[in-house]
């Protein structure tokens, strides 16, 4: 075959598994280039809330943090289990070995890592779980360091100059010293950047684009709008692509191998309707606009496997009128004076617990949609999205976005919801919440369960009565930040057959792959960690099989 160049390793992508390869490549004394199809760079890790789930990663031990890689293990045994060949022992122990080796190469490279204090396992009380933190994280970053790539950098929802924990005190900024403390903390932010002219960004901007300044330094080439729309074969080994470069076709060599890192498919319609459970629409995805899929198919137009392809990380949503993509509700459903029920007026799950696992159960219990109950409680004391407390918008009611009535039954009635069941769930749910304990779905007995609730509110922080007039209501529907399923990968993160074979010389990783996490969502930080770790995996695995 005629190529127009030749690299060592292509990486399809520009997330943070693209970008770990490349690291990891470049560590090898390897040429790397990273091809992107749209015009910003930073994939879904850029757009996310920039962390990372390492079990037993170098800041446990710095800050006195119990763990181990066996407590790591136990953990994703008691959670992931085996949910299919993604989640094999053998990847399993893969990630958990090679997470903690590739923080100490992006450390030594000059990344830097805090541990998010506080930020518990999703499941704390099973065995392994962690209740403090695995979780890693960025300090702010002056995005203006990136240079030329500063306007390519992808921004994702939170755009303020927050670190995690910050964001859930600023929706306590009514209720406690903490919280008013961190807006008078934003707002010093905020004038620094007006005099100064720095350009601050946290969550996935912080991590992405630390991770690309990095990259660039070590001398990643790094090319966007040039999709790849086809896989370069020499015999039976993947040897290249073929891609589309300022509007004209180029063959580019891959001596060493081909990593797939171009994300899953929450914006391709078809796909969704093909593998997902319905109802599923492209309207409610938070996901990266360059999510299309282009890449799986391509891939399994080669023979790849595919696996949990009906997976996605829910993210529990609503859709304000006049928003471009839908509201994340995940603080919201935390905090007290507020459940969730279906078309029967009856809750279903656990409001504050995993996103992923709520919109799995909004599924099961066929409440898609659902509809949030609040009262003037919860109304006057929190936010809700970015709209301050005791702010609601006429716009809100107008639409109908957010229901208000004075009873609940005038707003079951509103709803279309059974008023006699929602009416026995609110005092069943009352005295759970004078009591403090839940004895349905003991919400608030997992340390997750109180990271977005109310920390002053007693006897539960995200438990409280819903009594108050007016009432509130909005719909609820499954949104996400991306698909969790795709490509079936071994534990070198090398793309195999539905027979078990390799492909040679073609890896994966990401949301373009089936996850190591299968169906559940163990910790926060869980999808961008395995895309990170498997792209150093398969990095190093193509170099070195390629040295040998």
């Amino acid at each position: 075959m005629t190529w127009n160049e030749s690299w060592d390793l292509v990486v399809v992508g520009s997330g943070g598994g693209a970008l770990a390869a490349g690291l990891a490549a470049r560590s090898q004394g390897k040429s790397v280039l990273l091809l992107e199809k749209t015009e910003l760079v930073g994939g879904s890790t850029s757009m996310s809330g920039g962390v990372l789930w390492i079990p037993n990663h170098p800041l446990q031990a710095v800050d006195g943090v119990e763990d181990s890689h066996e407590a790591g293990r136990a953990y994703m045994d008691a959670t992931v289990g085996e949910a299919g060949p993604s989640t094999s022992p053998a990847r399993k122990e893969a990630f958990l070995r090679a997470g903690p080796d590739m923080v100490s190469m992006m450390m030594q490279q000059g990344i830097a890592f805090e541990r998010a204090e506080g930020w518990a396992d999703y499941y704390d009380e099973r065995p392994g779980g962690c209740p403090r933190s695995r979780s890693l994280i960025c300090p702010m970053f002056d995005a203006r360091e990136l240079g030329e790539f500063n306007a390519k950098l992808r921004r994702g929802p939170i755009t303020l100059p927050v670190t995690a924990m910050e964001g859930v005190l600023l929706t306590l900024a009514k209720k406690s010293l903490k919280g008013l403390l961190t807006v008078i903390k934003l707002a010093w932010r905020l004038g620094v950047m007006r005099v100064t002219g720095k350009q601050w960004v946290t969550s996935g901007g912080s991590l992405g684009g630390r991770v690309l300044k990095a990259a660039l330094e070590q001398g990643v080439e790094l090319r966007t709008c040039a999709p790849v729309i086809d896989l370069a074969f020499e015999g039976e080994r993947v040897a290249g692509v073929i891609a589309t470069i300022a509007g004209t076709e180029q063959r580019i060599q891959a001596r060493d191998g081909v990593v797939i890192a171009a994300g899953g498919f929450s914006h391709n319609a078809e796909m969704r309707d093909r593998y997902q459970p319905h109802p599923s629409t492209t309207e409610w995805t938070n996901a990266n606009p360059g999510d299309t899929g282009d890449l799986i198919r391509i891939a399994m137009a080669h023979g790849a496997a595919t696996d949990l392809l009906d997976q996605t990380i829910w993210i529990p949503s609503s859709l304000p009128p006049g928003s471009a993509v839908p509201s994340m509700s995940v603080p919201e459903l935390a905090k007290p004076h507020l459940i969730v029920v279906d078309k029967n007026g009856k809750r279903f799950a656990d409001e504050a617990c995993s996103y992923m696992e709520f919109g799995q159960a909004m599924y099961a219990a066929e409440a898609v949609p659902a509809y949030i109950i609040l009262d003037s409680q919860h109304r006057n004391s929190y936010p809700w999205g970015t709209t301050p407390p005791g702010k609601t918008p006429a716009q809100w009611i107008e639409t109908g976005y957010m229901k208000k009535a004075g009873s609940l039954a005038e707003l079951a009635g509103q709803r279309g919801i059974d008023p006699v069941g929602l009416s026995s769930t609110v005092e069943r749910f009352n005295g759970f919440a004078r009591s403090g304990r839940d004895a349905d779905f003991r919400r608030g007995d997992r340390v997750y369960d109180t990271v977005w609730a109310d920390f002053t509110h007693k006897p539960s922080p995200t438990l409280g009565t819903i009594e108050k007039a007016p009432f509130y209501s909005v719909e609820l529907v499954p949104g996400d930040v991306g698909t969790f399923g795709g490509i079936l990968t071994d534990e070198n993160a090398r793309v195999v057959r539905e027979d078990g074979s390799v492909i040679q010389g073609l890896y994966a990783t990401g949301n373009s792959t089936a996850s190591v996490m299968g169906r559940c969502y163990p910790a926060a930080g869980a999808s961008i960690a395995a895309s990170f770790v498997f792209g150093y995996v398969a990095a190093l695995h193509a170099t070195r099989s390629n040295a040998a």
